[in-house]
């Protein structure tokens, strides 16, 4: 059996979502021999210090995993920092990481679903990362496959390779190139429009997004997120209790335990990616923001 990947979970200072996440990882198959490294990032304010405090206080005595280190920062680095470090410190140690947020519930054979695709994929270069969460998007009618390749990366449950790691340019040194060229926009925009204006917006020191980096380092190296067809994740985060979280049931999600097959060519279905697309499709109100700031940016690009 080859080794299991060592699970990275980043929290903040959410003490009860914390708790029921790590409840419920600790129900799944495989965590009792899975090494748990957790991410405690400091506080950004007086105000959040006691409720820091209080996520650290209950990290405490963690049992049910085969080892458990927690790495606490003194300052806030803030998650797009944390993540992107964290995760590069476990792939240079382990070489494949599965990636958790504080505001997660997962299937019980979860922890099987993402070691199983890591061992499976870590040889096929157009898988980039896996997914464990799937968007609340159909299945086609006869689809014949457990899982699906789609244009677009999730942050919610997730795992990947160091070599892939590597490829992600997070200073996204190609932005002015991007920006300029409308074929790779709407190249990119082909696993949701919103991840153009997302891109600019990051770009621009407006939002501090690494999971826009990283959908784009998919984009960019012409590769794949790998999604069950069955939700193995559901967020608990939506409920305005996290920094980056707006209060919408609309990825609400239904867990599954079904038994699944990882086929040796996992496919691209366009029915589904068409899916993908409209699920992201911007309101018309968020439509004509998009516009007027992609015209001002362009504007203020052309008259420095």
């Amino acid at each position: 059996m080859r080794p299991l990947a060592p699970i990275a979970l980043f929290v903040y200072n959410r003490p009860h979502h914390v708790q029921q996440t790590i409840r419920s990882l600790r129900h799944c198959d495989l965590a009792a021999d899975s090494q748990l490294i957790i991410f405690s990032d400091g506080p950004k304010s007086e105000a959040d210090t006691t409720k820091v405090a209080e996520v650290r206080s209950s990290l405490r005595g963690i049992t049910g995993f085969a080892s458990v280190e927690i790495r606490e920062q003194t300052a806030n680095r803030g998650l797009a920092r944390s993540v992107i470090e964290g995760v590069t410190s476990m792939l240079a140690a382990h070489g494949k990481a599965i990636v958790l947020e504080d505001d997660l519930l997962f299937s019980r054979d979860y922890l099987s679903f993402m070691n199983d695709a890591l061992n499976a994929y870590g040889g096929s270069p157009e898988v980039f990362s896996v997914s464990g969460y799937l968007y609340p998007i159909p299945i086609p009618a006869g689809y014949p496959d457990d899982v699906v390749l789609l244009p677009r990366a999730s942050s919610w449950g997730w795992a990947t390779w160091r070599d892939r790691w590597e490829k992600a340019d997070w200073q996204v040194k190609d932005y002015e190139t991007f920006f300029r060229d409308r074929a790779l926009r709407e190249g990119f925009a082909q696993g949701g429009e919103d991840l153009v204006a997302m891109l600019i917006r990051q770009q621009k020191g407006m939002i501090d997004s690494w999971a826009v980096r990283w959908s784009y380092a998919h984009f960019r190296n012409g590769s794949w997120c790998l999604f069950p067809v069955r939700s193995k994740v559901q967020n608990t985060g939506n409920d305005l209790s996290g920094t980056h979280s707006p209060s919408t049931s609309r990825y609400q999600t239904t867990l599954s335990n079904d038994p699944y097959t990882l086929p040796v060519s996992p496919q691209v279905n366009p029915v589904m990616v068409k899916s993908l697309q409209r699920f992201f499709r911007p309101s018309p109100i968020r439509k004509v923001i998009n516009y007027l700031t992609l015209s001002i940016i362009k504007d203020k690009a052309s008259n420095p």
